[in-house]
This record gives C-alpha cells, structure tokens and sequence, in this order.
C-alpha cells in the first residue's frame, strides 16, 4: 500500500540525505533535468509521484506522511465518529481511488463501470447548473439516497495517414448517461474529466499570476495563431476574482480550493469552503451542520497535494532525446507547452524561488471541435481547455498501466493524443503528420522523456 511504502521512504531517511533516498537515477549537468528545481526528485518506478519533494525539511515530512494518509483515507457514512460524512450522493469514497498512486486514472472499463476516476461534470448550453443534478454525475448514494445515473461509454476508431503513406489508429469515445433517476433536461451538456495527476501542484501555484499573463496574448498580436488567455475565477476562501490554474478548465484559483471541491464533488464531504450538502435535487439531504471534514484536514488534503515531488526527465543526453527537442520547438509546441517558468514567495518555502520546467503556460487555448466539450465553465468556453503540464508524462503508464491521455481519456498513446489536437494546435498537429517515421519518432521520444 502506499501509505505503507511511504513509511518506509520515511524511515529509510533517517540518518542520511533525502537525495540519496531517490532511485540511483543521477542528476546531469543540465538543468533540464531539474523538473522542479530543487525539490525534483528521481525515480523512474511506479512510487515515481508519490515522493515527497527533494528539499523538504523534517518538520515538513512528517507533516506530508499525516497528509499522505488523509489522501489514502476511505471516508465512510455517519455516525461514525472518524471519517465519517460520505455522501449522501458521491463518485468515489477516497482521493486515491481515482487519483492512482497520485497519477490519472482509467477509462471505465464497461458502462456503469462503479471503479473508474472518470467523471462527468455537468451543466446546461449556457454554463449554468443541470437542474436537478448540479454541476457533477452523482454515480453512486449512501443508503437512503439514489445514484443519479450511471456513465455510458461507446467507442469507435478512426484511420489517420500520414505524409510518408503511414497508417495509424485513434480512437473516440462517447460518453452518455443511463440509468438517470429523472429524465435529463434537453439543454443537458455532457463533459468527462479523467482524473488528473496531483504532483507539482503546489509548485505551479507558486508562480506569480504576473508570470503567467505575460504569456496570454488573447487576440493573437503576435501573428503566431496562438492566443491562450487567463480563466478569472471566484476564489471562495480570498472572496474575490483571481487566475484561475487547476483543472482541466483552469476553473480553481488554488490547491486549496482545489482540494475543497473535489472532497465535495467527489467524495460529498462537506468543508470550510463547501459547506452545503451535496445532494442536488433530492429531498431529505439531512446533515447536522457540522463539516464532514475541519478546516485543519482540508488543509492536509491540500498540503499533500503541494508537496508532491516532480519526477526529473530521463535521458536527456541522448542523441535522440536532443533531437527530438529540437523538434518539439520547431513545431512550436512550446508556444503552449512552456518550458521554463518560475516560482515566487509561497507559505510553503521549499516551493519559492525555484526555476520550474512544467511545459504549461496554465492559459485556455481553443484546441478545435475535435476536442470541444460545448460546456462553458467560468470565462472558458465549450472549445477551450487550459494547457496541460508534460513534465512526468512519460512515466504515466509506468504508474498506471491503464492510464490514457486527454480530458477524456480516448487517447491511448502520445501519439494518439498528439493526432487530436487542433484549433489553436492545428500548425504542431500538421508538422508532425508532415514528420517522417524516423523524426517522429524523435519528437515522442523527447516528450516520454519528461
């Protein structure tokens, strides 16, 4: 178990440098490979995010393995004394249960399939609540209550060549809603979110929101047909509009509102932030009024998530990685996926002032119908999606064997995921069809290296 594995880095610490307790991948002269600046840390296995950061003093680490034992945590119904507050109506009953070994998590593998991470957020045409559903498919309920329906999933598959006569697959997946427990209202608009990895969090909330407007550029002045742009939020605990830089949309302002939303989407556990209830549209939610979860367990929940350690690049001085860099610039998928960012002050110290190599600007981009959800969420609109951070993908399916890419999980491979992309990404998509095998084949390399 992870908490298990957790207590014995701990104990394996003590004594000697953190450092030396990472695996026996060694650091380069290259700053490449620092993902995180000095709380980076090496492995290349299955526990590859589930390492606190490198620079972490003492104080901090046992406060990490508490945090890590609230994210393995099974929450359970009431009255039970600890860890009680499920429901009444949830998705899953621990973090880690959709979050696996803090990376993403699977595509059902049936309809109605109860152990996948993904989820499906809801809403209307316009960006309003689903009435009598909310903002989220309520998979499963406490007894008493009733599950709000059950995910369907259909796939299919389609033929991609490219410019050298090469042939590939993608695949697409259609997500439905079966089993409703009222008719869905017509103007319903379906959006399914795999769940995300959670290490880096807290390092890429501590780059300055100055640092990452610098890089909008909303009505493409430039001429370079990119134009990301910042999604403004309400940040519950600060009252007041701020970036927000969480979630496939970028619709939460920080890890702790982060961490809020999900214990209520989630899991139904009411908090400081979420106080109410989660039972939209059914009577009788119950509930005494006291938090399922203190502000004091909100807070591990968060501080789990910002002290997660990012895992460096491999290979960085191959011939084939370097080569393949090269590439990924000249097809300019840097204008999204930015290399360097940096970070600020942070309550967190090890966090501040650390040179950061993330591959995300943290910005909407429009990435074309393809990929379109038709659901608006904040100042996002239904074709745009916040630029997702590479660093660590190449370790995704070494964590998690049945994890795939993109918000909904359809593609299976970089490559396929790479072959979805347009709108704003139309001209990277284009270079690399235009690739032979050979220097395709460069470019993967480089991203399964970060």
């Amino acid at each position: 178990m992870k908490i298990l594995s957790t207590v014995r880095f701990l104990i394996a610490c003590v004594g000697i440098s953190l450092a030396a307790c990472h695996s026996s991948v060694e650091p380069q002269e290259n700053n490449w490979t620092y993902a995180g600046g000095e709380t980076t840390v090496f492995s290349t296995g299955p526990d590859a995010y589930t390492l606190p950061l490198a620079n972490l003093n003492k104080d901090g680490l046992q406060k990490h393995l508490e945090a890590d034992a609230m994210f393995a945590q099974q929450f359970v119904t009431e009255p039970a004394e600890r860890f009680g507050g499920l429901g009444p109506i949830f998705n899953q009953n621990a973090c880690e249960s959709c979050h696996i070994r803090n990376g993403k998590s699977a595509v059902p593998a049936y309809s109605g399939d109860p152990s996948s991470g993904l989820l499906l957020r809801l809403g209307t045409e316009n960006g309003e609540e689903l009435p009598g559903f909310g903002n989220q498919l309520q998979t499963k309920a406490v007894f008493g209550f009733t599950p709000e329906g059950k995910i369907s999933i259909e796939e299919r598959e389609k033929i991609v060549r490219f410019a050298d006569g090469m042939e590939t697959k993608i695949r697409e997946l259609q997500y439905g809603i079966q089993d409703s427990y009222i008719p869905l209202p017509a103007s319903t608009r379906i959006s399914p979110r795999m769940a995300q990895a959670v290490y880096g969090l807290g390092l890429l909330e501590a780059v300055p929101e100055s640092e990452i407007l610098a890089l909008a550029d909303e009505n493409d002045r430039n001429g370079d047909g990119i134009s990301g742009r910042p999604n403004w939020v309400w940040d519950k605990q600060q009252q007041s509009i701020r970036l927000g830089r969480f979630g496939w949309k970028a619709a939460q302002p920080s890890a702790l509102q982060q961490s809020a939303a999900a214990a209520h989407n989630d899991m139904g556990l009411s908090n400081p932030l979420f106080p109410e209830e989660n039972c939209t549209g059914q009577n009788n939610c119950g509930g005494d009024g006291k938090m399922d979860i203190s502000n004091e367990e909100l807070e591990l929940f968060t501080f789990y998530f910002q002290t997660l350690g990012v895992p460096a690049p491999r290979n960085q001085n191959s011939n084939k990685v370097k080569q393949g860099r090269l590439l990924f610039f000249e097809a300019r998928c840097n204008a999204c996926h930015v290399p360097p960012l940096h970070t600020g002050p942070h309550p967190i110290r090890e966090l501040a002032y650390q040179t950061i190599h993330p591959y995300t600007d943290l910005l909407l981009h429009d990435m074309g119908e393809d990929l379109a959800d038709h659901r608006p969420e904040g100042k996002a609109s239904g074709r745009e999606w916040r630029t997702p951070p590479l660093w660590g993908i190449g370790l995704t399916q070494v964590v998690n064997p049945q994890a795939t890419f993109l918000h909904d999980g359809r593609a299976r491979t970089i490559e396929e995921a790479i072959l979805w992309h347009g709108g704003e990404a139309e001209y990277s998509k284009q270079f690399y069809m235009k690739l032979p095998k050979s220097e395709r084949e460069k470019l993967l390399a480089f991203v399964e290296s970060l």
